[in-house]
């Protein structure tokens, strides 16, 4: 099922994307007003730069070492990692000044999602639902992705509309957040149906995309406790405890998924 000829290019590709991520963060650390020449730019991306390298990397490697050790886990894993990548390179790249830097987002971008597509083409589907379609919370998962995606999707288009109906322009940093929101929405809420209709391909990406929404609320929880040492931005308690709440909605059904994948991979 995790024969490793099946993912020789995902590997290869996933590794460079790895690269292409550490050479993006580390630049934008050491060349701040460089390749940030707004305060906006800086509070908004810097220390997004370091959550690539704390968070971003350490998920992507991390579920390529397992898949590589033939851990289904980390098969099911992988496109997460990827994704989570995928999502912030996607706001990076429609949320800051067209540069160079601009070509290093958009091959983040595009390898991520061909790695993606390779990997969910490429595995055994039918033997991965087979395996662990009893194992997991199947209708949990399903209505949690689609839940999530429709609330990302209507909280994007409502800023949108908002902006449009009152004529104001939304800024540049937040437009980038705003379709990265709307793009992983959408596979939230395919990844959700998918699931719903006990699909083999919602079987092979549903543990994936739960991942990422996981590793994003992680993501936002560390932004918000960095912003005040990094930034002017002030330190709100309650904005940390309102994440980690919805957070906790995410994490326990990501853990349960993984356990049964594990517990299954055992049988």
């Amino acid at each position: 099922m995790l024969g490793k000829e099946n993912f020789t290019r995902a590997y290869a590709l996933s590794l460079f994307v790895a690269a292409m991520t550490a050479v993006a963060s580390i630049i934008g650390l050491l060349y701040q007003t460089a390749v940030y020449p707004t305060e906006e730019l800086r509070q908004t991306y810097i220390i997004n730069d370091v959550l690539n390298l704390i968070v971003g990397l350490p998920i992507l490697l991390g579920s390529v070492w397992l898949a590589w050790r033939g851990r289904l886990v980390g098969l099911l894993l992988w496109p997460g990692g990827l994704l989570y990548g995928l999502y912030n390179y996607t706001a990076y790249f429609f949320g800051t000044p067209f540069g160079w830097e601009t070509a290093v987002y958009s091959l983040i971008v595009l390898f991520s999602a061909y790695v993606i597509f390779e990997l969910l083409k490429n595995s055994d589907k039918q033997a991965i639902q087979t395996q662990i379609a009893d194992a997991i919370p199947t209708k949990t998962t399903g209505w949690l992705l689609l839940l999530f995606g429709v609330l990302f999707l209507l909280r994007a288009a409502g800023v949108m509309i908002d902006a449009s109906a009152k004529q104001t322009i939304v800024p540049l940093t937040e437009r980038g957040t705003l379709i990265a929101d709307m793009l992983l929405s959408l596979l939230w809420m395919a990844g959700g149906v998918l699931l719903l209709r006990r699909s083999s391909w919602g079987y092979v990406s549903g543990l994936g995309l739960l991942f990422a929404i996981s590793m994003l609320f992680v993501g936002l929880i560390l932004l918000l406790l960095l912003q005040p040492m990094m930034t002017a931005v002030p330190f709100v308690l309650m904005d940390v405890v309102v994440v980690a709440v919805m957070g906790l909605i995410v994490f326990v059904p990501l853990a349960l998924f993984v356990r049964g994948v594990v517990r299954a991979e055992m049988v």
